[in-house]
């Protein structure tokens, strides 16, 4: 790293807040370290220590190989989070240092949408009827807490009195019925869906961005990233035959790439920090923008795709360590590794190399899922602990600190299982 990019990232993270965000920023983390000493977190201390020393010490090694095996065991953790909320949804994510009985956050239906899609997926390709059936169990659960307007609420679940509408987290759980439609032809299925599709489609405004981004990020600006419930829209739009999805699809793919500067990074492209966005919401618009591409044979969208992903390529390092936060001139935003992303950039890499042949982006792909490999335990004295893939690497960086987002390890399934069919593919 640049001397001027470290002295960059400190000013910009530690000094540039106010002091008052600065305090309560070291209270949160220093409550979250005192937790780890709950006789409870036994397992998940040691987990925390040994994860930063491999962090300092640059101690992961890379897994080539063992891909079913690793995606078996993420699934487990998956339909573990499921099992333990209240109801069909998936948790939120496993946070031991929270308030609470035993870490588990309540049901999140925005991701327990697009997790529907990654349990069909792995089941398809596993034969894996069990998983098949959890999946639908969450696909009538999301049903039943479809909010009266068509939209899906922001944030864990809630009473319907307390719900707001989220334009991204729709969109995310039209993926999800989208996928369980193909997979069983369920009219309640189709009807469920178009109800959420036209509620995106009518929150689009005359730009080509959505209106409502709900209470759950910061307001006040466009979100680029939303530009994945376009995908979902183009899906919705080819199940029913009905060009009018398709044409506000790609109406909201043109308006994302209205945000993209000539480098490639993308503006208004983060949950919170627009001047350093996440490579998790950089993953989103990438994927949003390429499979709206593939789907509507739009080339310039799949072009525009491998511009940011040339420029995010020599940021690899070669063991798979990619940065979790880029500025704008592709400069590391932080010191730390936001593990969602780095899976969104690995699948935006095979898709990259099923529609071009050029072989960097597998290699390059394959270098983030074996050292995503490397950082899922598969054997601890906690089992919620097993499969899964925690939200930053260290443990106690910023994303999702101190815990297991279900999101995670939801990409990290769609990573590997584009893994083992390119693995599958080059052993014919």
């Amino acid at each position: 790293m640049k001397p001027g990019t470290f002295a960059r990232i400190i000013r910009n993270n530690y000094f540039k807040g106010s002091l008052r965000g600065t305090y309560w920023g070291a209270a949160a983390l220093a409550g979250e370290i005192r937790a780890l000493f709950r006789p409870n977190n036994r397992a998940f201390r040691h987990e925390v220590w040994r994860n930063q020393r491999r962090f300092v010490f640059s101690g992961v090694t890379p897994i080539t190989g063992e891909t079913g095996d690793r995606a078996r065991a993420a699934v487990r953790w998956l339909l573990r989070a499921q099992s333990m909320t209240h109801d069909d949804g998936v948790s939120l994510g496993y946070f031991p240092c929270s308030t609470g009985d035993n870490g588990w956050r309540p049901s999140y239906p925005e991701t327990t949408g697009y997790i529907i899609s990654s349990l069909l997926a792995f089941a398809e390709q596993f034969d894996d009827r069990a998983t098949a059936a959890a999946a639908m169990q969450m696909v009538h659960w999301e049903m039943a807490v479809q909010m009266p307007s068509g939209a899906v609420q922001g944030g864990p679940v809630c009473a319907p009195e307390h719900q707001t509408a989220a334009a991204f987290n729709t969109g995310m759980v039209l993926d999800g019925w989208c996928a369980a439609y193909r997979h069983c032809n369920d009219p309640k299925l189709l009807e469920a869906a178009r109800r959420a599709a036209d509620f995106l489609v009518n929150d689009v405004d005359e730009r080509g961005y959505f209106k409502t981004n709900g209470a759950f990020v910061s307001a006040g600006e466009i979100k680029t990233y939303t530009c994945l419930c376009a995908w979902a829209i183009y899906q919705f739009g080819d199940l029913v035959q009905e060009s009018r999805y398709r044409n506000a699809a790609i109406q909201v793919i043109e308006a994302a790439l209205r945000q993209q500067q000539p480098n490639g990074w993308f503006a208004h492209n983060c949950l919170t920090h627009s001047e350093s966005p996440l490579t998790h919401t950089i993953g989103y618009t990438l994927q949003g923008i390429l499979e709206v591409g593939i789907l509507a044979g739009r080339q310039d969208f799949i072009a525009a795709v491998r511009q940011t992903v040339d420029a995010l390529l020599p940021r690899i390092s070669s063991t798979g360590f990619l940065p979790g936060r880029f500025y704008a001139d592709w400069e590391p935003a932080g010191f730390s590794s936001c593990l969602t992303g780095s899976a969104q950039i690995a699948i935006v890499g095979y898709r990259l190399f099923e529609q071009t042949g050029e072989a960097k982006y597998r290699t390059q792909a394959d270098k983030l899922v074996n050292y995503l490999k490397g950082l899922q335990l598969l054997k601890s004295d906690d089992a919620a602990l097993i499969g899964a893939i925690s939200g930053s690497f260290p443990l106690l960086a910023s994303y999702m600190r101190a815990g297991y987002p279900n999101w995670a390890t939801k990409y990290f399934i769609d990573a590997l299982l584009l893994q083992h069919r390119h693995e599958q593919l080059s052993e014919k």
